[in-house]
């Protein structure tokens, strides 16, 4: 939990170890982010403070609380977001996943910092 005392900025992920061709990923996440799908990877979530929901296209919101892993599939579209509170998250990514896929917006961050 410490490496999550090193940064505030919200929604930036920050790389903290390389696996595979893989970054290995953590980020704070507060309120909404935005709808996006990554085409050609899944994606994984893994929270370990507080509770971070995801909203699908289809209508379903998934809550995944702390120590539990979401795996989305690659092309179906999806939003994260929390209920006010801080998350914690740890993310698995391939080096060239941009954290909001196929959407660029103000949010979006093209050059990670590690930490």
């Amino acid at each position: 939990m410490k490496m999550f005392s090193l940064f505030n900025e919200e929604w930036t992920p920050k790389i903290i170890a390389e696996l595979n061709g893989q970054y290995v990923k953590v980020c704070k996440l507060k309120d909404d982010f935005v709808w996006h799908s990554h085409e050609n990877e899944d994606e994984l979530f893994m929270v370990f403070k507080g509770t971070l929901l995801v909203d699908f296209r289809h209508g379903k919101t998934v809550e995944v609380k702390e120590g539990e892993i979401l795996i989305i599939p690659r092309g179906v579209e999806h939003k994260p977001h929390t209920n006010g509170e801080v998350v914690f998250n740890l993310l698995f990514e391939p080096k060239t996943t941009l954290h909001t896929g196929d959407v660029e917006t103000k949010m979006t961050v093209k050059e990670l910092d590690w930490i």
